[in-house]
Parts: structure tokens; C-alpha cells; sequence
């Protein structure tokens, strides 16, 4: 690990405090009825743009993000950048679809995906697997939070799981007191320090390793590109699936739609899909800090030799930045990508629980549970999901945590056709959207079973042709067909069925 550094620590320390205060201070901002889950868990729906581009890029743009993704650069090369491309596209559907799901949630009182199937579809069952697969797909990605501050931290000198065990316990305080609010006030903070940090590094890295031009030609010619073959794997469709695919799934997971959600109205949602792609940008010049710790070479110096070996490539970034900045800018950089680690699990974490709350407690064990009681409930339930995190990534190795990961986009995906497909049509049956998700989850799990979890791509095979393709996408393209095709007979048998939603509900 590198030496303790007492300037960088500091600063680091600094930061995280002041962002603490205003966690606990949250809860006096834009004052409510905390004891009402729309308020606890949505921010009473009254965020307006500002607010609302912050949270959701403070939502979407994680810690991890942050480590991963110049991460697979520094490993794999060209093919870490599917991530600009398939966030472009996500707010494309952000765009068509979510002022429409905003609609009918406010004008229903909905607060989760599943509230709004259980609602259009008349069906619990399948509303509950909504929630269950939200749930389950959310859990991983908070405990991945932790590997950037445990990355941050390792790269600080700080050892042991003590830092990690407090900084999730002030998480929980704060979250606890001041619900959503705290996180979208915490999140103006930590954009702010990420878009400085990030134009640091691209402007002073490069000059330091001689330009852009010598930065790309210590880069081996093999990572510049994508393989021309499109049988190769990694290769040019599994490529153009991974975008399409994470595209298609990343405002389904449960905290991007309560970030939707908390929005003050329709045209806020709208207006910040066309402003959020300016993270894109950011989000590439991220990506360049992989090519730049190759350039860098840190991986042969001999003090970040534990830090790769703990972390393996996650540690390439923090090991650059020690490497070309001094201890105060060290400080700033890694305070912000744990305070962008602290964001997202926050708001995953109010998202978990609005689900066990709404349609699992609410909705199977206490239908008559006043509004009081509810928000009481969410409360509990974040802390315990928090503490599930914590215990998963401090009692299984962090390449497990890595692996179980790429089943979240497999998972939460299946939810499309009851979600997204529903918002524009109740034809899909409900049995038949149960029977479809199941198909789809099976085989979405097999497939990344089949590479022991360590890949979420699986070669589909046509005759001789072999094409990598993302298992998300092709297992929800089972989950279409299996529901298309039992709706045709379902609804043929019978199509009476209620729907709660009416049309002016989704204007």
C-alpha cells in the first residue's frame, strides 16, 4: 500500500466532515413531513432542475464508475469505453419514456417501478418480483461502493476495516434523519469536486507525460482498438450489445427512478436528459485516466506493488494520481471519489427500502399500515440494507463482489417489459410478463454462470457463426418473446383484468 500521507489525509478528512454536516443538516432543507415516505424516501417531489441534475448524476456517476471504468481501460483496453456511448443512449430513453412514468407516479402517489406494475397490471405476484429483483440487483452495487472508498483508502495507507465500518455508520445517521434530501445536497458538493479533479488531471497529466500523442503511443496497439473479427471476444458486437444492453437497463435499477421520481415535474425530467450527457463528456475524459496510468507505468513501481495486488487493476487510478499530484490535491481527488461513493449507496440504499416498504411489508404483512409507520419501516430497512453491504463486502472477497455485479444489469433488465413496455401498453398479460421474467432471469443467470461469473458476455452460436453478445440482452430478448407469446394465448382465454392507471394519468 503507499505511505501514509498526512497532508492528502487531512484534506480527505476535511471533506468528508464537512459533507457529514451537511448530511444531518438536509433534514431542515426544503423542510417536510419526514414521518411520510413521500417526503423520507422522494424529497416530496419538489427537486427542480438543478437539484434534480445533480442528484441523478451524483445517482448514476458512482465511485465505482470512477475506479472501473479507467479501470477496464487500463486492462482491457478500447472496449471500457462502451460506457460513453450506452450512457448517451440512456438518456435518449430518458427522454421518450420517463416524463410518462413521472406522470403516472405523481398522479397515483406511486413511489417504486413496482407500485406502478402492481397498479397497470392488477397483479401482486408480479409486482413483487419487480421488487425482489430490484432489490437483488441493487445490493451488489452498494456493496461495490465500498470497494472505491476501500481503493481510496488503501491508496491513503490506511489499513483495516475500521474506516469502512465508520464512514457507512455516519452513511446511515444522516440517511436516516434526512432521507433522499441528504444526498441531493451531498451530490452538489461531490460533482462539483469530481468536475475539478477530472479537469485537473487532463489538463496537468498529460503535460506532464509529454502529450496525448506520447500517452497513446505507450498504449499497445492491441487496447487502441476493438478486434475487427466480430467472433472475437471481446469484440465488435459484444461491444455494441454491452452499450445497448447497460443503456436499456440503467433507469431501471430502483435508484435511478426514485432520482426520476423526486423530480417537480415532467419538464424537469426532460430538461436533465438533455443536460446529463455533459457527465458523458466528463465521463470520457474518466475513461482516459486508464491509458493514462499505462502511459504513467505505475503498475511496475514498486511501492503500489500491494495495492495492485489487493485490488488488481481498480488501484490504477489512485496509484496515478499519487504518483503526478501533491498531498493536498491527492486529498480533494480521493475525498471525491469516496464522497461518490457515499451518494449513490445512500440513495440505493432509501431505494431498497421504499421497495421492501411498498410492496413487500405494505403490500403482504400490514395492507392498513398508516403513512407513519411506513416511512418508520424504510428507515429500518435502509440501515439493515446498509449493514448487509457492509457484512458482504467485508466477509467475501472483493473480487466476488466484482463478479456478483455483472448479474445486476442481467437481472434488473428483466424488468423492462412490466416497467418500460408497460407504460404504453397493458397488452403484455401479466402471467405471461411472470413467466417471461422468469425465463429471462433463468437464462440471464445461466449464462453468466457458464463463465463462473467472471464475464458477462456469452457466445450465442448461429450455425458457424459466433457472436459475443451481452447475456442481458439476449435473455431479455427471451423474456419478450416467452411474454409476447403467452399473452397471445392468455389474453385470448381472458382479457378481463383491472388497471388502476387511466390515460390522463400518463399526461
Amino acid at each position: 500500500m503507499a505511505q501514509l500521507d498526512p497532508v492528502a489525509l487531512g484534506v480527505f478528512i476535511a471533506l468528508f466532515l464537512f459533507v457529514t454536516v451537511l448530511g444531518f443538516f438536509a433534514s431542515r432543507w426544503r423542510k417536510g413531513d419526514l414521518t411520510q415516505l413521500s417526503e423520507w424516501g422522494l424529497g416530496g417531489r419538489r427537486f427542480g432542475g438543478v437539484v434534480t441534475w445533480f442528484l441523478l448524476g451524483g445517482d448514476l456517476y458512482t465511485a465505482y464508475t470512477f475506479v472501473a471504468v479507467p479501470a477496464l481501460m487500463f486492462g482491457a483496453g478500447a472496449l471500457g469505453f462502451f460506457a460513453v456511448p450506452y450512457a448517451a443512449v440512456a438518456y435518449v430513453l430518458m427522454f421518450l419514456a420517463f416524463p410518462r412514468f413521472w406522470s403516472v407516479a405523481k398522479a397515483k402517489g406511486y413511489v417504486t417501478g413496482a407500485d406502478f406494475v402492481r397498479g397497470r397490471f392488477g397483479s401482486r405476484s408480479l409486482a413483487l418480483a419487480i421488487a425482489i429483483t430490484g432489490i437483488v440487483a441493487t445490493m451488489p452495487y452498494i456493496a461495490l461502493q465500498l470497494v472505491g472508498i476501500e481503493v481510496v483508502l488503501a491508496g491513503l495507507g490506511i489499513q483495516g476495516e475500521w474506516p469502512l465500518i465508520i464512514a457507512f455508520v455516519i452513511l446511515a445517521a444522516y440517511t436516516y434523519a434526512s432521507g433522499l434530501r441528504a444526498p441531493a445536497m451531498i451530490a452538489v458538493v461531490k460533482d462539483a469536486l469530481i468536475y475539478a479533479t477530472v479537469i485537473a488531471a487532463v489538463v496537468i497529466i498529460p503535460t506532464e507525460l509529454g502529450g496525448f500523442a506520447k500517452i497513446f503511443s505507450a498504449v499497445a496497439a492491441a487496447k487502441l482498438t476493438l478486434p475487427a473479427d466480430p467472433s472475437a471476444n471481446p469484440g465488435q458486437f459484444s461491444y455494441a450489445t454491452l452499450a445497448f444492453g447497460s443503456a436499456l437497463a440503467l433507469f431501471l435499477y430502483p435508484h435511478a427512478a426514485t432520482g426520476v421520481m423526486s423530480s417537480s415535474s415532467r419538464h424537469v425530467v426532460k430538461r436533465n436528459a438533455v443536460a446529463l450527457p455533459a457527465y458523458s463528456i466528463v465521463l470520457g475524459l474518466i475513461a482516459l485516466l486508464g491509458f493514462m496510468a499505462l502511459a504513467a507505468g505505475v503498475k511496475a513501481m514498486p511501492q503500489y506493488a500491494d495495492g495492485f495486488k489487493a485490488f488488481g487493476n481498480n488501484f490504477a487510478v489512485p496509484a496515478l494520481f499519487l504518483q503526478m499530484f501533491p498531498g493536498w490535491f491527492v486529498g480533494v481527488a480521493f475525498a471525491s471519489i469516496a464522497i461518490g461513493a457515499l451518494v449513490p449507496a445512500a440513495i440505493m440504499s432509501i431505494a431498497c427500502a421504499n421497495l421492501f416498504t411498498r410492496n413487500i411489508y405494505r403490500e403482504f404483512f400490514r395492507p392498513d399500515c398508516p403513512p407513519g409507520r411506513e416511512a418508520h419501516v424504510a428507515k429500518l430497512v435502509s440501515l439493515v440494507v446498509k449493514l448487509g453491504a457492509l457484512a458482504f463486502i467485508i466477509e467475501l472477497p472483493t473480487t466476488y463482489a466484482i463478479q456478483l455485479q455483472l448479474l445486476g444489469g442481467i437481472w434488473i433488465i428483466q424488468t423492462l417489459p412490466a416497467v418500460l413496455i408497460g407504460l404504453y401498453t397493458r397488452w403484455l398479460h401479466p402471467r405471461a410478463l411472470l413467466l417471461g421474467w422468469v425465463a429471462g432471469m433463468g437464462a440471464g443467470t445461466w449464462m453468466a454462470a457458464a463463465s463462473g461469473f467472471k464475464s458477462s458476455v456469452y457466445v450465442l452460436h448461429f450455425g458457424s457463426l459466433a457472436l459475443p453478445c451481452y447475456a442481458a440482452l439476449s435473455s431479455l430478448i427471451l423474456n419478450i418473446a416467452v411474454s409476447a407469446a403467452l399473452s397471445l394465448v392468455l389474453n385470448a382465454l381472458s382479457n378481463k383484468r383491472s388497471d388502476a392507471t387511466l390515460t390522463e394519468d400518463y399526461a
